[in-house]
């Protein structure tokens, strides 16, 4: 194991000095529109949800706003993000929720916030640690699980599990940080298909480089 940490440690401190400003690409100028741009954002594109909620959030200016939508309203002022009609079922009861439970204030605690319709522990966590500066665990995306696996941090396919493992290898104050990291690199280098592992900063630290 305190081989493992190594290498991790090392993973790191090469993708740190790689990518040495990386943040949030979403819009996350108050915690209610980072909410609802993450919830929006699965099976999509950062891009693509930027684009939507710079619309989306002149019409929706609060929770209220949504909670009160017309669902069928909200299904196509959303419709360009997938898996619509979902996410707008969702949005709204969370929405809804927030209200009557919580006064309208996004809560700060990971076991209120995963109770929320369409709020896994991704989802909080990016809430949490961007918004609030609250540090509980790793967001694993698609990005996370796939770069994590393929440099053996990880032989898990479970969200859960790989936040686990990656737990385990990084000390806590990194934790937000090697989530960006890995997704930074899975979009500019480890990518699902045409990866570029002859460029790649930490090859020689990827059990797949020499496979």
């Amino acid at each position: 194991m305190e081989l493992e940490k190594e290498r991790a440690l090392e993973i790191l401190r090469l993708l740190k000095k790689e990518y040495p400003a990386v943040c949030r690409s979403l819009d996350h100028s108050s915690p209610f529109k980072l909410l609802i741009s993450t919830i929006l954002s699965a099976q999509s594109t950062d891009v693509t949800i930027n684009n939507l909620t710079s619309r989306l959030f002149k019409k929706y200016k609060s929770f209220a706003d949504f909670a009160n939508a017309p669902l069928k309203e909200l299904q196509q002022d959303i419709k360009s993000s997938g898996f619509y009609r979902n996410k707008a079922k969702n949005i709204k009861r969370t929405s809804q929720i927030i209200i009557e439970q919580f006064s309208g204030e996004l809560p700060q605690k990971m076991e209120e916030l995963i109770q929320l319709p369409g709020v896994g522990r991704k989802t909080a966590n990016i809430v949490l640690s961007t918004a609030y500066g609250i540090i509980e665990g790793i967001a694993v995306d698609t990005h996370v699980k796939r770069v994590s696996n393929r440099l053996g941090l990880t032989n898990s396919s479970n969200q859960n599990k790989i936040e686990h493992d990656l737990m385990m290898l990084f000390p806590q104050k990194q934790w937000d940080n090697i989530s960006l990291l890995l997704v930074r690199h899975g979009k500019t280098v480890c990518a699902a298909r045409n990866h570029r592992c002859s460029t790649c900063v930490i090859n020689h630290l990827c059990p797949l480089f020499f496979h």
